[in-house]
């Protein structure tokens, strides 16, 4: 007799079926297998990412698990897989409201794949350094990084074996997976379009200059700018934060920047020129001040707004970083590949294009 478990006929046929064991013990895979009339390896498989169960067992399987009230061990999964089944996401001033909507498209695709995120966010991305010790303590299998890291910390990840993926940047001098939107292309496109409107007189709005992904996108705009025959805008700084893009705006006005065009390096900063243009200088837009973004957030889309921007495709290029790191966890030799993904051009209320 086997202690801890309740067995009772089912009534017809004459065989046990185990009911909820007793005794404040939890139930276990041999609980499920028994009531499910399966072996006990087929229970660890059924539970098992990627193992192939023949659906009618599955069927059987999961139906005893919720009424038995089982769920998978996680730890001791990962002491047979010596895997943790975490993954780290770094994500760098979640200010940005694409950030939010790249770690929720993160979580649901990990989730789908049996791992468990830990986020590390950061208010600078040069302040990753204080958060790698937490890392390798939470001993993760992989991480998606969408934020700056120098060539000696992604050695360390090699080094200890960790899959990394870096999210819409790449690293020029050291090899690294990485996936990311084409900046150049989304600003030619953007300064293209005002130029062929008649806009001659730009302005920037940049992000903070440790911002990888910020200066990709003021670089493309000043060299297209340039390309132009026309001359070198004046550049204000923000944090890509609403507030920041307001006042980024009325700083180049009180410098006595003239400019009838402003390209903003992300959405929210571009949503707050336009308020501080329209509520804070008294100019229409766009007939005074065309104003463009990048990113493509659904704030962007709203009928006070109806932003001009370049929309990524977060939802390819989130897929793209999961399949990446996964690969990159199942087989750790894997080289260096990069993913890059062209963004779509948005034309709305704040400026007028022509293409």
């Amino acid at each position: 007799m086997r202690s801890g478990r309740t067995f009772v006929s089912d009534g017809t046929d004459g065989k046990r079926r185990a009911e909820r064991p007793r005794g404040g013990r939890g139930v276990t895979s041999y609980d499920v297998a028994v009531k499910a009339g399966v072996s006990q390896s087929a229970v660890s498989r059924c539970f098992k990412p990627g193992a192939s169960v023949a659906p009618a067992t599955r069927k059987r399987i999961l139906a005893a698990a919720r009424e038995l009230g089982y769920s998978a061990n996680a730890m001791a999964r990962g002491l047979i897989t010596r895997r943790s089944n975490l993954v780290g996401v770094i994500i760098s001033n979640l200010t940005n409201l694409y950030y939010p909507e790249v770690l929720a498209d993160l979580s649901q695709r990990l989730s789908a794949r049996d791992m468990r995120v830990l986020l590390f966010a950061l208010r600078n991305e040069s302040d990753i350094d204080h958060v790698l010790g937490q890392i390798w303590g939470y001993q993760v299998d992989g991480v998606i990084a969408a934020a700056r890291l120098s060539a000696d910390q992604l050695a360390q990840f090699e080094r200890r074996g960790v899959a990394i993926v870096l999210y819409n940047r790449v690293h020029e001098t050291a090899p690294a997976a990485s996936v990311t939107c084409e900046f150049a292309g989304g600003e030619q496109l953007l300064v293209d379009g005002l130029v062929n409107a008649g806009r001659r007189r730009f302005a920037v709005i940049g992000g903070p200059t440790d911002s990888t992904v910020g200066e990709a996108r003021v670089r493309g705009a000043l060299a297209r700018i340039a390309a132009a025959g026309l001359a070198p805008p004046p550049i204000a700084r923000g944090d890509f934060s609403y507030v920041s893009g307001r006042r980024a705006f009325n700083d180049l006005r009180g410098a006595g920047a003239s400019f009838d065009a402003v390209i903003a390096a992300n959405d929210v900063m571009a949503l707050g020129a336009m308020d501080g243009a329209r509520s804070d200088a008294g100019l229409q837009v766009p007939r005074d001040v065309a104003v463009v973004g990048f990113d493509g957030v659904a704030p962007a889309m709203w009928a006070a707004y109806q932003l001009t921007t370049v929309r990524q495709p977060v939802g390819r290029m989130t897929q793209a970083a999961v399949d990446m790191l996964m690969e990159r966890i199942d087989n750790p030799d894997l080289g260096p590949e990069r993913r890059v993904f062209s963004g779509e051009l948005i034309i709305g209320a704040s400026a007028d294009l022509v293409l």
